[in-house]
């Protein structure tokens, strides 16, 4: 991570970690280093109109012009930033992190997140305060794009069997978290054929229906609406929209390396030797379904935006993570709750069938995620004698280390904000997964000790 950028941009308390003054200079450097026409777009958190407009004041003073998308999620202004021809995109969020917090999402020309490379210019600048500043003919414009939100609507209809969806005629409940998922999910699901019954639609930075993170804790409203109205499937976004969690009829949550693998079972059966681009922390049963489509996985650090790069790189058919991401590079190299949600529902009309048979149908694994709290002198010296304790070990040491057993695995690796290691655990029953993360406990309490 650089020294304002953290894994997927900036993120930190609004007026107090992230102030007014900080998101203008930022915008400054982001318009010095990257130069051209610039699309913005922010989700509905406290301070989204304030920093917006700090962010166009900032891009305007550099010579930059702006596109002002408005309210829209995330993928959506990817998706629109290479068909607008811009430069370069800028999302005012902080995706999933609670109400307190906003931040910048920064993407290029090709809708993805900048390079780390990019990032640290970016950075340089900033700190420098070498900001170009424009001659006063030189100042750039700003437009509004009021058909964004359809036009990104109907770039998912082009990767779905339409007709097959809409005589299914599903009942779907989205919750769309208070925030801009509810500008698109709902519409989207309603032009596929679906009867659709929103929940938490109004937009609202301070959350008032649930925390954005979608875990199952905060999905009990909409796994009780499910429930009550008998709905085929509920859909719950993040904070700014660029993942899905999903609820079956029964009001079961879905995990969601299951989406993800329900999703990759049909994608990778397309082509014969397919690619699937996927980080270490995802489990077994990705690698199950890899294997059963004579498939390759290519293993990658944890965060959304490696994965995108890889997927850039490589031409993979498909990237995924365990928390309910979805990458499907005909649409877009990035993560996108709508097009995901759009994939899944197309799966159910298709295969007939709810979405708890099909996830019935999906081999079956337990896990575990605990944190372990270690001096800050010592987070980032860990590494090497983790390395050292398990060397005659089954590992991956891509990010952190994971060591692979015959029926589980366990990832140790570094908090990218907060001074402990996180300890990931898979195995064929829970009790093994409880077993397995308490050995990754352990070999990081002995690494504390060997500094």
């Amino acid at each position: 991570m650089g020294r304002i950028f953290g894994t997927n941009g900036v993120r930190a308390t609004i007026n107090d970690d992230l102030t007014v003054d900080m998101v203008l200079n930022l915008s400054r450097a982001i318009g010095t280093v990257l130069n051209g026409t610039i699309a913005i777009s922010r989700d509905s958190r406290m301070g989204g109109e304030m920093f917006s407009r700090a962010v166009v004041s900032g891009l305007l003073s550099t010579g930059c012009s702006v596109i002002d998308l408005g309210p829209m999620p995330t993928p959506g202004l990817q998706f629109m930033v290479p068909r607008l021809g811009c430069i370069a995109g800028v999302m005012v969020t902080a995706s999933h992190n609670p109400p307190s917090f906003n931040g910048l999402k920064v993407m290029g020309a090709n809708g993805i997140e900048i390079t780390r490379e990019t990032e640290g210019l970016i950075e340089d600048v900033f700190f420098e305060k070498s900001f170009t500043i424009a001659k006063w003919h030189d100042i750039g414009s700003v437009q509004s794009y009021e058909t964004a939100i359809s036009d990104y609507i109907e770039g998912i209809k082009k990767h779905v069997d339409v007709p097959a969806i809409q005589e299914r005629k599903l009942t779907v409940v989205v919750d769309g978290a208070n925030s801009v998922g509810s500008l698109v999910t709902p519409i989207l699901m309603r032009e596929l054929g679906c009867k659709v019954i929103s929940l938490n639609s109004q937009l609202d930075g301070h959350f008032p229906g649930r925390m954005p993170e979608p875990l199952p804790k905060n999905l009990l409203d909409l796994s009780s609406v499910v429930r009550s109205v008998g709905a085929d499937v509920g859909i719950a976004h993040d904070g700014d929209a660029d993942r899905a969690t999903f609820v079956d009829k029964d009001g079961t949550v879905l995990w969601g390396d299951q989406s993800f693998a329900l999703i990759a079972v049909r994608v990778l059966n397309k082509k014969n030797g397919s690619t699937l681009i996927t980080p270490v922390s995802s489990g077994r049963l990705v690698e199950d379904i890899a294997d059963a489509a004579d498939a390759r996985i290519l293993w990658t650090e944890v965060g959304s935006v490696v994965v995108s790069h890889k997927l850039l790189e490589t031409g993979a058919e498909l990237g995924g993570e365990e928390n309910g991401g979805v990458f499907y590079p005909p649409h877009l190299c990035a993560r996108d709750g709508a097009m995901t949600a759009a994939q899944i529902v197309e799966i159910m009309a298709i295969e007939n069938k709810p979405l708890s048979e099909l996830v019935r149908g999906l081999p079956t694994y337990f896990s575990t995620k605990i944190k372990v709290p270690v001096p800050a002198d010592k987070k980032s010296l860990l590494l090497e004698p983790i390395l050292e304790i398990t060397s005659d070990l089954d590992r991956i040491t891509i990010d952190g280390v994971k060591l692979m057993y015959d029926d589980g695995w366990v990832l140790m690796r570094p908090s990218g904000t907060e001074p402990l290691w996180r300890v990931f655990a898979e195995a064929k029953t829970q009790k093994e997964a409880d077993e397995l993360v308490e050995k990754g406990k352990s070999i990081i309490e002995e690494a504390i000790n060997k500094i």
